[in-house]
């Protein structure tokens, strides 16, 4: 049996901001939306999340590297629990309120395919992964028996965080190394999220206070891209990152509930 270090390096991602964007959406779905089948989905969605890094290191270490065996059997184990919790949503709501998990599918498999190449830090990998949890909120909400319409207005306030925010790290981090770069796409994208936000609100789709905070967030990503951006290191970055993110789907969520 591995020890408690070897078993760590095995489960635990690498990426500190992966943390931030897989469990924020599970968090907005279960304040915003509570329901007994969220809280199997909820364990789903983790199990799902901690299987990532053992089944990439199940399928690239070589045969002879000892972290393998111990790879596949954590694999086999979360890949089985994050089964369990989706039947469990099933049983507990109905397999039909499960639907909007198969819009997040595609994102998924995009992004685990990317991983599996070595290739976890292109921006299409990282968009791809944001995506597929941002559209969580939306199952949490269905198996609440919530409106459709609502649903998806949840999943929206999701995207409106995750998609800004990737590409304004992105951007942020290739500048302070010296890279190459443009950050006008985590700009519109933060327009197009401020836009849609404010058209939802309109329609008393998502809570007033929403238009509010994804100004804020309009706000951080202009601050972040433009010559006044701070010489934050990468970990400081994401400790901001990761406590503006809990307030907002904290604020979101109880706004919604």
């Amino acid at each position: 049996m591995a020890d408690s270090s070897s078993l760590a390096s095995i489960l635990v991602p690498k990426e500190r901001g992966s943390w931030s964007l897989a469990l924020e959406p599970v968090v907005l779905g279960l304040v915003a939306a509570p329901s007994m089948a969220g809280l199997p989905l909820a364990g789903a969605v983790l199990a799902g999340f901690l299987a990532r890094r053992p089944l990439k290191l199940a399928a690239t270490l070589p045969a002879v590297d000892p972290r393998r065996g111990p790879a596949k059997i954590c694999a086999g184990l979360l890949a089985g629990l994050a089964l369990l919790g989706v039947a469990g949503a099933a049983g507990l709501a109905s397999p039909s309120a499960l639907w909007p998990l198969l819009l997040a599918v595609p994102f998924g498999a995009a992004f685990l395919w990317y991983d599996l190449r070595q290739a976890m830090r292109e921006a299409e990998a990282e968009l791809a992964g944001s995506i597929a949890f941002a559209l969580v909120p939306a199952t949490f909400a269905t198996v609440a028996a919530r409106p459709t319409a609502v649903a998806l207005a949840l999943a929206v306030l999701m995207l409106a965080r995750s998609v800004p925010t990737v590409l304004a790290v992105r951007a942020f981090l290739r500048t302070r190394k010296g890279q190459a770069g443009t950050g006008w796409p985590a700009f519109g994208a933060a327009v197009i999220a401020w836009a849609v936000t404010l058209a939802l609100a309109s329609r008393s789709l998502v809570p007033g206070l929403a238009p509010v905070l994804v100004t804020l967030l309009l706000i951080r990503t202009y601050f972040l891209i433009s010559p006044f951006a701070p010489a934050w290191s990468a970990t400081r970055l994401g400790i901001v990152e990761a406590v503006a993110g809990a307030i907002y789907v904290v604020a979101l969520g109880l706004a919604a509930h």
